[in-house]
């Protein structure tokens, strides 16, 4: 595969031009047939088209693009291809956060945000402190025990999960299990709009560090004889990463194999360089779950699949996929 700068900004270019067309031609796929002439109508077809499936489409994009990013920090800072976004837990906590307001059964909204979406936030910002606080007690940001700090705390987040589901009626079961899923039935603007911000940020800070990363994947030690704080560079990766992972779980719930999958694929094509592949990363993550969105809402029409049924389903396959070609591991 050729590696050169000029082939890696086409690819670029060519990830640019298909999501273009897929904002334009993904919200026509739909139960409700919708023409070119029904766009501008004003008509039942046209709030459909706008407030529906472009909104759709859009949050669709934008949590692919947070979800890919943040597995490709992950994936860098602990030098596995297999890291995910959900690494650290922080998507536990926010299941956790969503599954007891579920079961105290809140139903309230504060600035578009529904009781669900905000304990979810809360579920995945106490992951996060839980997680920095466990990893600073070894007095350091090591990866290793970071990684082990994430493994438990999610581990505990889980079980605290599976207590409230037993204690739940049928219908408390249900929504959890559901939530658990992840998905993407938005109305509105509303939860592309509260994303938003927790996104931008978090992938500005991802591409501005993207030299100190591609020297960290070298080596740490390598990193600190060219200047490089690994400690602050490693704690602004999981701020970043963990606030957009947050943002998106509160809004989606836990889309999974989204940050394993696109950064994976994008590696292959473009190599390691963060410079390119930051960028290639938010592109091909958004498209990606864009399509699975379309697919799952389309397939088996009238009835919508959530579309963390179809990550996972692709996601099982690539993962084995990337077992069985041990080259294609190495970072």
């Amino acid at each position: 595969m050729i590696q050169d700068a000029a082939f890696k900004r086409f690819m670029i270019g060519a990830l640019v031009l298909a999501s273009l067309l897929t904002f334009i031609f993904a919200p026509f796929a739909g139960i409700m047939a919708i023409s070119p002439g029904d766009v501008f109508s004003g008509n039942a077809g046209s709030n459909v088209f706008w407030n529906i499936r472009v909104a759709r489409v859009l949050t669709a994009f934008l949590a692919g693009s947070a979800l890919s990013v943040s597995g490709m920090t992950f994936q860098a800072i602990f030098r596995n291809p297999l890291a995910t976004p959900f690494t650290l837990g922080v998507a536990n906590g926010a299941a956790l956060g969503a599954s007891l307001s579920i079961w105290l059964g809140l139903r309230f909204h504060v600035l578009g945000f529904s009781g669900d979406s905000i304990f979810a936030f809360m579920g995945a910002g106490a992951a996060i402190l839980l997680v920095y606080g466990l990893t600073r007690l070894k007095k350091g940001l090591s990866t290793l025990t970071m990684l082990l700090a994430g493994v438990a705390v999610g581990a505990f987040c889980s079980s605290i999960i599976l207590f409230i589901q037993y204690m739940s009626d049928f219908t408390q079961s249900f929504q959890i299990i559901r939530w658990l899923m992840g998905g993407l039935e938005v109305v509105g603007y509303a939860p592309l709009l509260n994303m938003l911000p927790f996104v931008l940020a978090g992938a500005a800070v991802i591409l501005y560090i993207s030299n100190e990363l591609n020297l960290m994947l070298i080596g740490e030690e390598i990193a600190v004889s060219r200047g490089v704080d690994v400690k602050k560079t490693r704690l602004a990766a999981f701020i970043a990463t963990s606030v957009m992972v947050g943002g998106v779980v509160a809004v989606c719930g836990p889309i999974g194999f989204v940050g394993m999958m696109a950064p994976h694929i994008c590696r292959l094509v473009l190599g390691q360089d963060h410079r390119y592949l930051g960028p290639a990363s938010l592109l091909f993550g958004g498209l990606f779950l864009t399509l699975c969105d379309t697919l799952a809402r389309t397939i088996i029409a009238p009835v919508e699949i959530p579309v963390g049924v179809i990550t996972a389903l692709l996601g099982g396959p690539f993962f084995i996929w990337l077992l069985m070609g041990r080259n294609r591991l190495g970072l």
